[in-house]
């Protein structure tokens, strides 16, 4: 037991005064008489014996106090010559006329004279204790006594030159933010090689994109770059329970920048104070709201050559105020995404770094299996396959551990202990092949370079099937070739075993999914054209329910429900006629992974050598005859370079429907 926790916890302390209270305080305060307690009948006798020379009563506290003549002593005890005695109420008339009667010298009725000090000492010590506890506590929550009264001042960490640095060096993959952060460098250390020529320092620069793409580490790049100082905080640390604390510790921060300029403030998640004031259910939080205020004030206030910058870094510019975003204040804002093949190489050269690895592994090949990784995700595979190598007692990483290690980050790890049932493998089996085979078959698929029938996650299985080189763009066929290959699981249980299962509840959904943002949202449909269904604004601090809105007449809702439904009917028509042309593929391919589990794109594509492909589809043309391409920043989870479940690692519905897993498929 740790006693030191007891004793110096809020607990022990409340405890004791509570103690105090109820003890100490009426032992102090209580009038407990003189000398020692008698009985009454003791006490009437001495003073009818003539023993007693002084009498005192206290009416109050029913007591008489009497002082003898000579010490008293009563079976065997000397009792001193001062004692005291209780009386009832019944017996009060009767003790005082005893009294009366023997005319005693000292006999006094009046009541005695508290001390007035003591009795507001004890009035005031139960709100001096109470006032006490709750500065401990004050004390407590704000780091110690030495800034009990500091709420309002900053937390911001100040970085200087004898803090391990991290330099532009350490970032990979993120060419084109390092070059505008470069130039943020120079402004600060060279401001009159921009201003000689009427160029203004930028406020703030806003960093912006996905979770794990290394902005926080591109802020630390810049402290490690910097000469001046640099200071950082979190969005959250700057709003408190107490109101107006944010706002004060606003103004605190830039009252320190401005004294240590040049300067570097660094906002990390700023979405947690910057987010759009009066939005949401009721309105916003005013103490929010202040500190953002305030903010915006201090932004927009500086002295132009006041040599101050602020870096902020969100994944989410969608909720920030508008004011927030507008040139003078946030003058930058750079995309960080996440990034390409040959960033990929690098990141991974990164944190290959101290991690011993077999001659010849090839980073080539690693950057070509993980389209769509963040740099976190890169690390987190490296770092994955050096616990599994040590985890073997191997020396070296290896191939195999690279493979496991991101199998592990894309579908998680691998559930060795679940056994299923011969007819659920063989079912997983032709699922899986099914979806291969149909990528397989079409025109404009990405290659399928892994197929499992391993449960791994959620999942019972999975076909990766990854693009050779990063996309930007994804064309009308390569969708509907998307939507193909992922009904191609369902419909190889339909053809084989005429009882479609739970399974493919969630490649429904992602070919559903496709095909509507085919029709809403990419013109690709000749009978609602080239028209974007919905604003798209979607309210983002109000519930998917509340926010969505539909803005289109129900005759056109149904148009598009049908055009939708005529999609997935293709799909599935094309996936049909794949699997039944290929029919002596798809069960050589599921016989083979009911053998090995595991099949790799070598393997692969030795068993689909013979497959007879799908003959390419008419040209298709919108209502103004023009043919559609879609970019890369509309298609969203859409594009073939993204690290989603569509082609980066196509899995049965047990990934993500409860029902699905439980079935056994």
């Amino acid at each position: 037991m740790n006693f030191k926790k007891i004793f110096t916890g809020p607990l022990f302390w409340i405890l004791l005064a509570v103690l105090v209270l109820l003890v100490v305080i009426p032992t102090l305060f209580s009038s407990s008489g003189t000398g020692q307690r008698v009985d009454t009948n003791v006490g009437v006798e001495l003073i009818q014996d003539g023993e007693a020379t002084e009498a005192r009563i206290d009416d109050g506290d029913s007591r008489v106090d009497l002082t003898l003549a000579e010490d008293l002593e009563l079976d065997g005890e000397d009792m001193g010559d001062a004692v005291h005695f209780h009386f009832s109420q019944a017996r009060a008339e009767a003790v005082a006329e005893t009294i009366a009667e023997a005319d005693l010298e000292g006999y006094t009725d009046e009541p005695e004279q508290n001390n007035w000090f003591l009795s507001m000492l004890g009035f005031m010590i139960p709100f001096l204790i109470i006032a006490a506890i709750f500065i401990w506590l004050l004390m407590r929550m704000s780091g110690g006594g030495s800034r009990v009264m500091q709420f309002g001042k900053s937390k911001a960490k100040m970085f200087d030159k004898d803090m391990p640095q991290v330099t532009f060096e350490d970032v990979a993959g993120a060419e084109e933010a390092v070059e505008e952060l470069h130039e943020i460098k120079e402004f600060l250390s060279e401001p009159e090689k921009f201003q000689r020529l009427g160029a203004k320092i930028p406020k703030g620069v806003l960093l912006y994109g996905p979770p794990g793409t290394g902005k926080t580490l591109l802020a630390k790049a810049v402290a490690g770059e910097a000469g001046g100082s640099f200071y950082s905080i979190s969005g959250s640390d700057f709003v408190e329970m107490f109101v107006g604390v944010g706002a004060s510790r606003v103004r605190d921060l830039f009252k320190q920048a401005k004294e240590n300029a040049p300067a570097i403030i660094f906002v990390d998640e700023i979405d947690a104070v910057g987010r759009q004031r009066g939005a949401g259910v009721g309105g916003g939080n005013d103490e929010r709201e202040q500190t953002l205020n305030q903010l915006l004030v201090e932004m927009d206030g500086f002295d132009p050559n006041a040599n101050i910058i602020v870096i902020a870094a969100t994944n989410r510019p969608d909720v920030l105020d508008p004011a927030l975003l507008r040139p003078g204040r946030f003058d930058r804002q750079i995309p960080v995404e996440a990034p390409d093949f040959a960033g990929r190489q690098q990141i991974l050269k990164v944190h290959a770094k101290g991690k011993p690895m077999v001659d010849d592994l090839d980073m080539e090949q690693v950057a070509r299996k993980t389209p769509g990784f963040t740099g976190a995700d890169l690390a987190n595979v490296l770092n994955e396959a050096a616990l599994l190598t040590a985890r073997s007692n191997a020396d070296l990483i290896d191939d195999r551990a690279i493979d496991e290690a991101i199998d592990r980050v894309m579908a998680g790890p691998q559930k060795r202990t679940r056994l299923m049932k011969d007819h659920e493998r063989r079912v997983t089996a032709y699922h899986e092949g099914g979806h291969a085979l149909v990528a397989a078959a079409l025109n404009y698929s990405a290659p399928v370079t892994k197929i499992t029938i391993l449960p791994r996650g959620r999942a019972l299985g999975y076909t990766m099937v990854i693009p050779e080189d990063d996309k930007y763009s994804t064309t009308r066929n390569e969708l509907l070739d998307q939507i193909a290959y992922a009904m191609g699981g369902r419909v190889a249980e339909e053809i084989v075993f005429h009882d479609p299962s739970t399974g493919a509840a969630n490649d429904i959904q992602k070919a559903t999914d496709t095909a509507r943002r085919m029709v809403t949202e990419y013109g690709m449909s000749a009978k609602v054209g080239s028209v974007k269904l919905g604003s798209g604004d979607t309210n983002p601090f109000l519930g998917k329910e509340m926010a969505s809105s539909k803005e289109y007449s129900e005759e056109l809702a149904a148009i598009v429900d049908s055009e939708v439904r005529s999609i997935i009917d293709e799909a599935h028509d094309e996936a049909y006629w794949a699997l039944t042309e290929n029919r002596h593929v798809l069960d050589r391919l599921a016989e083979e992974l009911l053998r090995v589990e595991t099949l790799n794109a070598k393997e692969v594509a030795e068993l689909f050598s013979d497959v007879k492909k799908r003959p390419k589809r008419e040209v298709w043309e919108s209502s103004q005859n023009r043919p559609i391409v879609i970019t890369g920043e509309a298609l969203g989870d859409a594009v073939s370079g993204e690290k989603t479940d569509d082609d980066a690692a196509e899995t049965t519905g047990a990934q993500t429907t409860p029902d699905a897993e439980n079935s056994g498929d």
